[in-house]
């Protein structure tokens, strides 16, 4: 256990955090795993919405630095390529 009074109230706070980092965190993927699973359903235009409110969260968790903004990039580049694929003609 913390021994001195700032160590005490850094450990309470650190709890706190972590409590909202992780709820951060699991919005995050929730907006992703939604996104696929309305890009998958095929339904172009409610993919563009889902897709857009999925972005919003993603960059919105990147500026807090809760993920890396490379990370968001990946996630944001991955979702946009699957929505394009979905739009295109099969070749």
């Amino acid at each position: 256990m913390a021994n001195t009074a700032q160590a005490r109230k850094r450990a309470r706070q650190s709890v706190k955090l972590n409590a909202h980092n992780s709820s951060q965190r699991s919005a995050f993927r929730t907006a992703v795993k939604n996104a696929r699973k309305v890009i998958q359903a095929g339904d172009k235009e409610a993919a563009a919405a889902v897709f857009a409110s999925a972005v919003s969260t993603i960059d919105r968790i990147a500026d807090k630095k809760i993920i890396h903004k490379n990370k968001a990039a990946r996630h944001k580049s991955r979702l946009s390529a699957a929505l394009k694929a979905m739009s295109q003609p099969a070749a």
